[in-house]
């Protein structure tokens, strides 16, 4: 057991691709975490996804033995967090665990969106903040410039910032000392009652569950008896330790350590996130305050391609419901595309992430349906619903209101792209609340429909910056909006996995693209096709895919006029038939793409 005067927890947070998990492994490297062999680029980073895209996912966990200038050995825990947006939840978990935070700003792009949302929320759990600015070797880097816009936008002193290189090393030293001398130690008592916080959970094929804690007071050791507060279940622990990055067993866990359990536990339903974990026989009173449950934002689809593989995905699923808290699914049952799953997510990424995982480690080709967030409907006998899935929705005359959820935006843009954005955010019915300049750069504060926002806001506002613009939100709440169900007809049939809701004002040219597009996307049959899109009994919009037609006439050499017409009637009254009874195949691709569409045109 450390002494507590000696231990330091810290997270790492920034922006997006600032630098924070090339710090971990320099860190890593300078404390004697792993040999020189034994390193690689984003150490920290297991997935194979993350190594690849560059980006963190999930919060990892090491302790660090960092022999410091004063000759004192200090216990270091670092959490490296994820940068994006969607992943906020693994920020905010990680905050909660710690007494500080590294603040990391690119010296080349300064203070992005995200850094903002993420010092906010340090500041908010009264952490300690050192600050430094990463990617001083390039030649893009303009220090002084970030360090008086850290200044101006987050409001910290920044005029003993360090100035580091995660890259080649330089300063890493200087954050290490930094870190030890600003941030205070954890508070808790050895003797107290078990009180600890249960940070994370994850499925290990091997061990079972495993569970990241941090201890708050008393110890934690191997044989205990150990109950979940909120769950109120009981478990043996099995197995102490820590990771380094290695994981590695250790006698014991005391106040302020950070480490893993295994209780043999199989399902990590069972470990609710955030919960206090105490002994048994002697249980603490008061548990802790744990974090807020993260509630899925964006809601979809996800269809087996092939109808055999249904079993196989809902097994995928599971598997990854067990390393991932935050996804959520259940059975759905669509006429046009079979049996599958509604899944929620908390943004596009976290879809998106999921969907290349299913595809990646599991082999299954998938269909997903548009993206749609969660409205409440209020009916006219007082019942209150949540609608996740658009195809669902009661008929338009027991509806009384119905309530879409909005957001508070951040973005911030070099100067020169400002119009493009500021035309972008009115186009998705944004309201400005605020508009303010630091240096060239410009900070807009807009409200916005979140359904707006879940198709492609993300990719237009990359196009229309040119890739300089970054964004942040936050779910502010629920608002009544002019919405309506729009379905997509085909051969007078509606398509449920097509159904939309859409704001009442932007109906008209959203159904117009749509039908556009399925007219591309759907082949010719024998019989003309229909595409219409509706609201209620009314047609909006309609294109028509013309009939593939046999050459009756091909045979007829010369000869009266009246035979011709005669077999081109015939073939007319066919066709008419043909319509009423005709199957259209509408192939799997055709709902992707259709789907894909952006709708930003419109």
């Amino acid at each position: 057991m450390t002494d507590p005067a000696y231990i330091r927890n810290f997270s790492i947070i920034a922006h997006i691709d600032h630098g924070k998990s090339t710090l971990a492994d320099r860190m890593i490297e300078v404390c004697g975490g792993l040999s020189k062999r034994e390193m690689k680029a984003q150490v920290l980073d297991s997935m194979e996804l993350e190594r690849e895209r560059g980006i963190t996912i999930k919060a990892q966990t090491v302790r660090l033995a960092y022999r410091a200038d004063d000759g004192q050995t200090y216990q270091l825990n670092l959490m490296d967090t994820p940068g994006h947006v969607d992943f906020t939840y693994e920020v905010s978990r990680s905050l909660a665990a710690c007494e500080g935070s590294l603040l990391l700003v690119d010296a080349s792009q300064g203070v992005e969106a995200q850094t903002l949302a993420n010092v906010y929320q340090a500041l908010d759990v009264d952490h300690e903040i050192v600050i430094a600015m990463n990617k001083i070797d390039l030649a893009a880097a303009e220090p002084d410039r970030v360090a008086q816009q850290i200044e101006d936008v987050i409001g910290l002193d920044a005029t003993a910032a360090l100035r580091i290189s995660a890259k080649t090393g330089d300063g890493v030293h200087d954050v290490l000392e930094a870190l030890v001398r600003q941030l205070s130690p954890p508070a808790g008592e050895a003797s107290a009652p078990l009180k600890s916080l249960l940070v994370d959970s994850w499925y290990d094929p091997y061990l079972g569950v495993m569970i990241l804690v941090r201890l708050h007071d008393g110890a934690l050791r191997k044989g205990m008896r150990i109950t979940m507060m909120e769950a109120g279940t009981t478990h043996l622990v099995e197995r102490v330790g820590v990771f380094t990055p290695k994981p590695q067993v250790v006698d014991e866990l005391g106040p302020g350590e950070i480490g893993f359990i295994t209780a043999g536990i199989k399902e990590v339903a069972e470990t609710h996130v955030g919960d206090t974990i105490t002994e048994e026989k002697r249980p603490t009173t008061v548990a802790l305050p744990g974090f807020k449950p993260s509630l899925p934002v964006v809601f979809c689809g996800i269809f087996p391609t092939d109808t055999n593989d249904f079993e196989r995905l809902r097994e995928s699923l599971a598997k990854l419901r067990l390393n991932d808290a935050s996804f959520h699914y259940e059975p759905e049952t669509s006429a046009a595309l079979g049996l599958g799953f509604r899944c929620g997510f908390l943004g596009l990424l976290h879809l998106e992430i999921v969907q290349e995982r299913l595809a990646r480690e599991f082999d299954l080709n998938l269909v997903t349906t548009s993206p749609s967030v969660v409205y409440k409907l209020h009916l006219s006998d007082g019942e209150e619903l949540e609608l996740h899935n658009p195809a669902d929705m009661p008929d338009p005359v027991r509806i009384a209101s119905i309530e879409e959820p909005w957001i508070k935006a951040t973005i911030m843009v070099p100067d020169e792209f400002l119009g493009g954005v500021l035309k972008l955010c009115e186009e998705r019915r944004g309201t400005q609340q605020d508009l303010t300049y630091v240096g060239t750069r410009a900070m807009a504060v807009y409200r916005l429909p979140l359904n707006e926002v879940v198709f492609d806001f993300y990719d237009r506002l990359k196009s229309v910056s040119r890739g300089y613009a970054s964004f942040d939100y936050d779910i502010e709440g629920y608002e009544p909006g002019d919405l309506v169900k729009m379905q997509i007809l085909i051969n007078a049939e509606p398509v449920d996995a097509l159904a939309l809701i859409v704001h009442a004002g932007r109906a008209e040219a959203r159904g117009r693209a749509l039908c556009e597009r399925l007219k591309e996307l759907i082949p010719r049959h024998l019989f003309q096709i229909p595409i219409q899109a509706a609201i209620g009994g009314r047609v909006i919009a309609r294109e028509t895919i013309r009939a593939l037609r046999k050459d009756v006439l091909a045979k007829c050499y010369g000869g009266d006029v009246t035979r011709k017409r005669k077999l081109l009637e015939k073939q007319k009254a066919g066709k008419k038939r043909m319509r009423q009874v005709g199957q259209v195949d509408i192939p799997q691709e055709a709902f992707v793409e259709a789907l894909k569409i952006g709708t930003g045109e419109a």
